[in-house]
């Protein structure tokens, strides 16, 4: 019983940091351009002309 005095405040540590980690992306705006990547394969940078 004494683990559990231990493993719930690091499990809702963890959480809270997780959300923590998914807010900031959203204020950075980290998922501004979710088409980009995708756009972003199809071009070839390697060959030279």
């Amino acid at each position: 019983m004494s683990i559990l005095l231990m493993m719930v405040p690091v499990a809702l540590a963890l959480g809270l940091t997780g959300l923590g980690g998914f807010i900031w992306s959203l204020k950075h705006r980290q998922f501004e351009d979710p088409e980009g990547a995708a756009l972003r394969i199809l071009t070839d940078d390697d060959i030279e002309t």
